[in-house]
């Protein structure tokens, strides 16, 4: 449930009845890549038992590339995902700063001072060594989360005598509901970080079955918070609905976001600098596994993404360009195309078309993406 949850109610104001649909059918495809993203781990041994042969999603690129290159999927996928989640990380300071400049405004500091100091709380983060610290700072994130969309549910439910199904379109522009279809997607994806938790379950034949019940109630939480926020501004729905709300409970939610963020963010840079870390370590080098290096790895992507957030202007719309390609990529176009690869022999009829379906769906989203992000890109600097 990431912060994108909150632009859901302005997607929907974009694509109407459809939205809805989108919604649901966008946790089906996202549960459904997760699934065989895993399934890519195993391979049946000589008494046909699932044995996991492979552990990260660079070991399933190169299984599927070896005859081509033994190494070229696994640096594809690997720089791949170290974009997108450096991109996520910075996205995080942007957001927090954007969230300290709105909460006190009568203080004379620009948004990119806010953002540096909001980076001062996350260095921490180079001490970070394991997976059940950042796993703890994602509870306490999920609570913040819940108690945002407690807030904003709570005070929609204040203002029920207004709603009208009325609101809703049925017809939409077609770039409007681009955008809508990016944002409903990309709300759902985990698929980085699916090998690792996987891997990290205490009973790991129990991940499908978390998969179903993580994506069937965040549809069901999604769906019903942005219908009742729609329901209560309509067309005044602004894109991040927490705008919509009155300033006194703004800034107490603002504060709430802030937290969200700085907690969100020590999960995509752990990620990230675990797969660089992995990947130069790789020799076994002495110099290479010090802990004093790893401290020095870590050290530098929080530095990188503090410098990316306060120096490169409209990161919003390059971050829109890079997710349209990277997000996609590793959403749909990767784990279908690695699923036929590895699994085609023992594939039914239907779950071949099912992979390839997915895969024309996710480049068809790609190309959408990238076609609006350079548009965007191309007015601002025109």
């Amino acid at each position: 449930q990431g912060i994108f949850v909150l632009g859901l109610p302005y997607a929907l104001l974009h694509s109407g009845y459809s939205g809805l649909f989108l919604i649901i059918l966008a946790a089906a495809l996202c549960c459904y890549t997760g699934k065989i993203l895993i399934a890519c781990l195993y391979e049946e041994n000589e008494d046909g038992q699932l044995i996991r042969v492979r552990h990260t999603y660079e070991d399933i690129a190169n299984a599927c590339c070896k005859k081509l290159s033994p190494k070229l999927g696994g640096i594809v996928v690997n720089v791949t995902q170290v974009m997108e989640l450096i991109m996520t990380c910075i996205l995080y300071l942007v957001v927090s700063g954007n969230l300290l400049s709105h909460s006190f405004p009568y203080v004379p500091v620009t948004e990119k001072t806010w953002s540096a100091i909001a980076f001062v709380t996350l260095l921490p983060c180079v001490f970070i060594k394991t997976l059940q610290i950042v796993s703890k700072l994602s509870q306490l994130c999920s609570l913040v989360h819940f108690i945002i969309i407690l807030v904003v549910m709570t005070y929609c439910l204040t203002q029920i005598n207004q709603w009208s199904w009325a609101k809703f379109r049925l017809s939409v522009e077609f770039e409007d509901f681009l955008v809508s279809v990016g944002v409903i997607i990309f709300s759902y994806t985990s698929q980085i970080f699916l090998p690792t938790l996987e891997g990290n379950m205490k009973n790991p034949g129990e991940f499908r079955c978390m998969l179903n019940w993580t994506h069937f109630f965040a549809c069901v939480l999604k769906t019903t918070f942005a219908l009742t926020a729609f329901l209560t501004w309509g067309e005044e729905t602004k894109e991040v609905i927490t705008d919509n709300l009155p300033s006194f409970l703004q800034t107490l939610v603002n504060l709430c976001l802030l937290t969200k963020a700085l907690l969100s963010y020590p999960l995509p840079f752990f990620a990230a600098t675990e797969i660089v870390y992995a990947c130069i370590s790789r020799g076994n080098h002495s110099n290479y596994t010090s802990p004093l290096f790893a401290l020095g790895v870590r050290g530098s992507f929080l530095l990188l993404t503090l410098l990316m957030a306060m120096f490169i202007p409209h990161f919003a719309l390059l971050m829109g360009l890079t997710g349209s390609v990277t997000g996609a990529a590793m959403t749909f176009l990767l784990p279908s195309l690695f699923h036929l690869k590895l699994k085609w022999k023992k594939l039914s009829f239907l779950e071949k078309c099912a992979d390839i379906s997915v895969f024309i769906l996710g480049f068809l989203c790609s190309i959408a993406g990238i076609v609006c992000s350079i548009k965007g890109l191309l007015e601002v600097f025109g």
